[in-house]
């Protein structure tokens, strides 16, 4: 079953190649969608795609990559749009 989560992590992850180490994952994973720095100093993504994989990718942010502190995290699930076809980041 396929489906949607918006996420936003904060805490050590920006200067850490948070967005491009959970845009390898995702592609692993054949996760679609984007990820991208906030102002705030947290990052915002959003996954579609099946639902283990998604599960997945939100659990490796919820660690992020080596270097990252990961202090808080928000997952919100939506429903599936299909309106990706990759996983990019954005700036």
């Amino acid at each position: 079953m396929n489906t949607r989560a918006r996420m936003f992590v904060s805490g050590m992850v920006q200067g850490v190649f948070f967005r491009s180490e959970t845009r390898n994952e995702a592609r692993k994973r054949n996760v679609r969608g984007w990820v991208r720095n906030l102002s705030d100093g947290g990052v915002e993504a959003l996954f579609e795609g099946e639902e283990t994989d998604v599960k997945a990718l939100v659990e490796f942010c919820r660690h992020g990559p080596p270097g990252a502190i990961v202090t808080d995290t928000e997952v919100q699930w939506e429903d599936y749009k299909g309106e990706f076809g990759t996983f990019e980041m954005r700036h």
